[in-house]
């Protein structure tokens, strides 16, 4: 039997067979029928065959007759099909059109015999695939036994004229093989009385790992008398080297030899390929330089299975020797054994080996060798070895090689994580106007890349260009845009995308959801990110070690070290691995809540559990040391973790130095920075930034301005914050001059201010009462966009300082006409001002006004207003306000307490009780502060 004939899927006209509520198949042959019952059938068949022979348009109307559909019978199919296969003009095809449009249209219950019969005249006119197909039918049926389809066939091939031994059981027995039902091929081979598919079955019960039932049936082979061929060998060979018996199949192979049954060298493959599962490959290669003794010679399977066994053996040279072997006797390598020694010679470093073998592959063309390019083009470029990939796409044209959809893909892909999207678009581009296929993967890669970068609006153009070219948007897809909307802060889109998921057909995964959640946490909505993650384990989308990682960070960052310390142990409990990234952010955690010492505790119970910390946790550590001004602490952790063999980093270095010079120990910043350069880490604008910011902040601009020259004398060129932490500095210091100066040398040297840095000078010019220029200077903020609701309130409050409450009262109002929106210092301010002198009533339009603006006042601005109460003696708005502060949530601090004791001893009569009531406030608050 030809081994390229296998038998297909069912055909869906036949799938009636398979309902378990169809009529059952007559699984013997019906009595025979009476003489005046014959001659009825013999006309009724006649008139069956006028109507096959007809136009099959007219099918459907001639068999609804009710003379046809209430005489239809199996016996009738049966006998049209045996005529038919008698009478060789008729192609069988139509009888097959026919046989299905009955088994679909009409719902029949064809008989095993019917399928038999088709079968057999199939197979005469050389139609193998259908006749595969209605055996498979046929076989896959509950109701049918293999005996009944073996004797259907075998009663088809009588009636046939056909030998009992004909092809359609080789393909019966091919059919219960490729359906996953080796004994039942078994049982039908029993059946026959010259098996001759014996080594097939025997190969499917291997493959079905029945390992016993081979060896029965080669020792009943044996008994019976029959003489193995070299494929039984094979087949029993096989079944002992999956079980890693490769003693008895070396026995197995020298009875073959001494059978003189060695005609093949399929045996010997078998042998090899179980030599190298088990990693004796030297016996494999001996195996095969034997072959020539035994008059064999080795083929394209022996090579390809002793290259893939060698690639597993990190024997890559010898590999790739063999491979070049295989070339040179015209062998034709697989695409697995060519991507597996490329990319195994690139894994050692081994370049030139490859890019040589590559070279071999494609002067041959003996493979696809653009497969072999575009797998070490994927793997230089995960590598991160870009140029090298770029420069094998060059040589790629130079060889006359067209770069398919996936190089282009791949390079895009490349391009994108790199964050070169001009590029990659330009790419993009190339690959349409050579008219080659584009698929979702480019898209997906330009998406996520813009998504990345900012570029949301190009992200969004991207989607619909895909959509409109036919292709639907993936799971990637929508992460992408998740993720970059969470990027953007507009969580309402981000939200939207994820609820339209399930609406477009595509299932939620642990990516879709993280992507969420991290937006969530981002924006510290704990509760929303808790809600979502809760939300994602209901519906068994299993959170990774990322989902964990940023629902630890979000916590922490908002305070709740509590719950972000139980999602750890959670994490632990479920197997999943913390890293450094939950480490770090439960340190920042502990160091944010002034819990140093608690951090550095977990730090070291870490290191007794032997988790390995890294240079990323240890900075938050450092930095949490250092803001509590704890630097000799800070030292000796540095010590201990270069001991415990952490690489201390350029952010360790950077952290330590701004916490020694915020000490002023110049001393030991000027060693670190020393040591540092020494170990070959160079100072980046970074560093530099903060030691000016350090020096400023000192008031020692000498040595803040030598860090400057020394930054320019390294070709480090201060960045916007640089300049801006110096500015302010000096403006701080009062040398406004210098700090205009420097502002101007900033705008000639290319590097534009920005809000932060105008906002200094402001500040300056609003403190020293200059509130001409002040306006002037902010105009000139407002033309560039860089004004905000932090400048407007510098102006406001410089008015209320000099008395002009008119004219910081009428900023609200250009605030919002800019749509710049007041926040609750700019409200305070005015508030603040207006009780101050007494006009306690605009204080309470002001307050008014706030609320209808929808903004909640703080414990600030609650407490400006009850003092202004209290001094203007209206102690009952005082105490509503009181009120109003508890109603609100908004919790009450000592400022508080102190003006409403300072009313209590104000007040006379009838107050004895609510002095006390404050006092225990007092008391309680005090107690919850300590």
């Amino acid at each position: 039997m030809n081994p390229h004939h296998r038998p297909p899927l069912l055909h869906p006209a036949r799938v009636l067979l398979a309902r378990p509520h169809s009529t059952a198949i007559p699984n013997r042959p019906p009595n025979p029928p009476s003489p005046d019952n014959s001659e009825r059938d013999e006309g009724f068949v006649k008139i069956l065959c006028d109507i096959l022979r007809s136009r099959p348009q007219g099918w459907r109307a001639a068999l609804a007759s009710p003379f046809v559909a209430n005489r239809l019978r199996p016996r009738h199919v049966e006998r049209l099909l045996l005529i038919l296969h008698h009478q060789r003009h008729d192609d069988p095809r139509l009888a097959l059109r026919f046989f299905d449009f009955l088994g679909l249209h009409l719902r029949f219950p064809h008989s095993p015999l019917s399928f038999a019969l088709l079968a057999h005249a199939l197979l005469r006119a050389g139609l193998h695939w259908p006749a595969s197909s209605l055996l498979q039918t046929l076989a896959s049926h509950p109701g049918v036994l293999p005996v009944d389809a073996f004797r259907a066939v075998a009663e088809a091939g009588r009636l046939c004229g056909a030998p009992r031994s004909t092809i359609a059981f080789d393909f019966l027995i091919q059919t219960y093989l490729q359906i996953g039902r080796p004994l039942d091929a078994l049982a039908v081979l029993s059946l026959l009385s010259e098996p001759r598919t014996l080594s097939d079955v025997m190969h499917g019960l291997a493959k079905a790992r029945m390992f016993d039932l081979v060896f029965a049936v080669f020792d009943e082979a044996a008994r019976s008398g029959i003489t193995p061929d070299v494929f039984i060998y094979a087949a029993v060979v096989r079944a002992f080297c999956e079980l890693k018996d490769l003693n008895s199949a070396k026995e197995i192979i020298a009875r073959m030899e001494a059978d003189g049954a060695n005609s093949s060298v399929v045996p010997y493959n078998v042998l090899i390929h179980g030599l190298c599962k088990i990693r004796k490959v030297t016996e494999a290669m001996e195996i095969k330089i034997s072959l020539g003794l035994r008059g064999l010679k080795a083929n394209d399977v022996t090579y390809c299975t002793l290259v893939l066994g060698l690639c597993r053996m990190e024997e890559l040279e010898t590999a790739a020797e063999m491979t070049k072997e295989m070339i040179d006797l015209g062998l034709v390598p697989t695409k697995a054994v060519c991507s597996t020694v490329v990319d195994g010679l690139r894994r050692k470093g081994e370049l030139e080996e490859a890019f040589r073998l590559v070279h071999k592959l494609g002067n041959v063309g003996l493979i696809p060798n653009l497969f072999a390019y575009n797998a070490l083009i994927n793997t230089l470029c995960k590598s991160r070895k870009f140029d090298e990939a770029e420069s094998l796409f060059a040589k790629m044209k130079e060889k006359g090689l067209s770069p398919d959809d996936v190089t282009y893909s791949i390079l895009i892909d490349s391009l994108c994580k790199r964050g070169k999207l001009n590029d990659a678009l330009q790419l993009f581009g190339k690959l349409k106007e050579e008219g080659l296929r584009v698929t979702i993967y480019p898209y997906n890669s330009l998406i996520n890349g813009h998504c990345r970068s900012g570029g949301l609006t190009k992200a969004e153009a991207l989607c619909r260009a895909m959509t409109e070219q036919g292709l639907s948007p993936n799971e990637l897809t929508y992460t992408s845009l998740i993720t970059g909307y969470c990027r953007e802060g507009d969580l309402a889109s981000a939200s939207k995308l994820h609820r339209q998921m399930p609406e477009n057909g595509l299932t939620w995964n642990t990516h879709t959801f993280t992507a969420l959640i991290s937006g969530y946490c981002r924006a510290k909505l704990m509760v929303k990110a808790a809600g979502l993650f809760d939300e994602m384990v209901e519906l068994n989308v299993m959170p990774n070690q990322v989902t964990y990682n940023v629902m630890i960070e979000g916590y922490c960052s908002v305070g709740d070290t509590a719950t972000a310390f139980q999602l750890y142990d959670g994490m632990v409990k479920k197997g999943i691995t913390p890293d450094n990234y939950t480490f770090r952010s439960l340190i920042t955690g502990l160091c944010m809540c002034g819990r140093v010492a608690e951090a550095k505790e977990f730090v070291d119970d870490l290191h007794s559990e032997h988790q390995a910390l890294n240079e990323m946790s240890c900075s938050s550590l450092l930095h949490g040391f250092c803001k509590q001004e704890r630097i000799d602490d800070a030292y000796d952790l540095w010590k201990e973790m270069v001991e415990r063999g952490v690489n201390m980093d350029l952010v360790c270095y950077s952290v330590l130095i701004y916490g020694s010079l915020t000490q002023q120990d110049k001393v030991r910043s000027h060693s670190l920075l020393k040591e540092m350069i020494n170990k070959g880490i160079k100072p980046d604008v970074i560093l530099y930034t903060n030691i000016v910011d350090a020096y400023s902040k000192l008031e020692k601009f000498s040595e803040a301005l030598v860090i400057w020259d020394k930054m320019a004398a390294e070709g480090c060129q201060p960045n916007v914050v640089t300049y801006t932490v110096l500015i302010n500095g000096l403006c701080k210091a009062g040398f406004f001059n210098k700090a205009l100066m420097l502002c101007k040398e900033m705008l000639v040297s290319g590097v534009l201010p920005n809000s932060v840095t105008y906002g200094s000078l402001l500040d300056f010019l609003t403190g020293e009462g200059n509130m001409d220029e002040a306006v002037m200077l902010h105009r000139v903020m407002l033309n560039g966009l860089l004004a905000n609701t932090v400048t407007y309130n510098l102006l406001i409050r410089g008015f209320c300082r000099i008395g002009r409450i008119q004219d910081a009262a009428s900023l609200v109002g250009h605030m919002v006409q800019n749509n710049i929106f007041p926040d609750c210092i700019s409200y305070s301010t005015l508030i603040y001002e207006y009780c101050r002198t007494g006009n306690l009533n605009e204080a309470f339009q002001v307050w008014d006004e706030m609320l209808g603006s929808g903004l909640k006042p703080d414990t600030l601005a609650y407490n400006l207003l009850i003092r202004g109460c209290i001094i203007s003696g209206e102690l009952a708005k005082a105490s509503a306000l009181y009120d109003d502060m508890i109603r609100c949530n908004v919790k009450p601090n000592w400022a508080t307490y102190a003006s409403l004791l300072h009313a209590m001893d104000r007040s006379t009569g009838g107050r004895i009780a609510a002095f006390s009531s404050i006092q225990c406030k007092m008391l309680r608050l005090q107690v919850d502060l300590i």
